[in-house]
């Protein structure tokens, strides 16, 4: 089996790699769910399944049929012009902090959960000097990028929707920003008082591009179908990042391009939209940051 990016010419030296190797033992074969070890250019479990990694340094850990592909090259490089701005700054940095103060001090990795580039993992890492992290993620063009983002963190290939291939209770926190989980997984793969820290949009985010573009708006229920998904979970903090950012054409054109309405925006429509755009219009960033931890108890019943 091999990723189907992968590149099997010598690997150059590359010290990303290091990152993989502190995280190999905590990953799980999909195939069989044993171990897995790196051997030079593979993982590879007892049982004889292997998975290439990759010249940029990831490991693709889809097998079978491949369900969903995730984001394509266009969402993603247009998602990294705009990260790279820092206009999610300070979300990053609510996050780095949460797991900082709520995750307990232990050798347990951060997992992110659809972590695309892994931009928000790089603050989390960051702000806690002595853990790995491992961004698990369907886009190959994201895993190209996330294998290279940090000198503690590892890229997979998986997806979140299904059995993850990581082992159970390894994760001190999961980051999950924008993107979907598993929230059985979640709790299978967390360990004793590890957390979830979970990034939603609020009714407010992006909201007046909405109305000058168009798009996918927000899901007034959205809130309401997270509690009920953590139901297994006591919430112990929240916090709010709510600030006005200006954006040139060229932002909008990142900012919308890099969500789930670039799905439902043909390019042409999209550039008449900002084309008739002040030169600079002010959004609002809105974004609630909630940590859970399951509750004592319930984990028994956890695989």
């Amino acid at each position: 089996m091999t990723g189907d990016d992968a590149d099997m010419s010598p690997l150059p030296p590359n010290p990303r790699l290091a990152a993989l190797d502190a995280v190999a033992a905590r990953l799980r074969c999909p195939v069989c769910g044993e171990g897995l070890r790196r051997d030079d250019r593979r993982l590879s479990c007892a049982a004889g399944h292997a998975f290439d990694i990759a010249r940029q340094g990831y490991a693709n850990l889809i097998s079978g049929h491949r369900r969903h592909h995730g984001d394509d090259a266009r969402m993603v490089a247009a998602r990294e012009r705009f990260l790279a701005a820092g206009h999610y700054r300070p979300v990053s940095s609510a996050l780095a902090e949460l797991v900082a103060t709520q995750a307990p001090d232990d050798d347990g990795i951060v997992v992110d959960l659809a972590g695309g580039t892994g931009h928000h993992l790089v603050a989390v890492l960051d702000a806690s000097p002595r853990r790995y992290g491992l961004c698990v993620e369907a886009s190959t063009a994201a895993l190209r990028r996330a294998a290279r983002v940090h000198p503690r963190a590892a890229a997979i290939g998986a997806d979140v929707w299904g059995p993850l291939p990581v082992r159970t209770g390894v994760a001190s926190a999961v980051l999950s920003v924008f993107g979907p989980r598993g929230v059985a997984e979640v709790e299978r793969i967390l360990g004793p008082g590890g957390v979830v820290v979970v990034a939603t949009p609020l009714p407010g985010h992006l909201a007046e591009l909405g109305r000058l573009v168009g798009g996918i708006g927000i899901d007034p229920r959205k809130p309401e179908r997270l509690a009920a998904s953590f139901r297994r979970f006591e919430r112990i903090a929240r916090r709010e990042v709510t600030r006005s950012i200006a954006l040139a054409h060229e932002e909008v054109h990142a900012v919308m391009a890099m969500g789930p309405s670039a799905r439902h925006l043909s390019d042409d429509r999209l550039d008449r939209a900002i084309t008739g755009l002040p030169g600079v219009v002010d959004v609002t960033v809105s974004v609630e940051i909630a940590v859970h931890r399951a509750v004592t108890g319930q984990r028994a019943g956890v695989r």
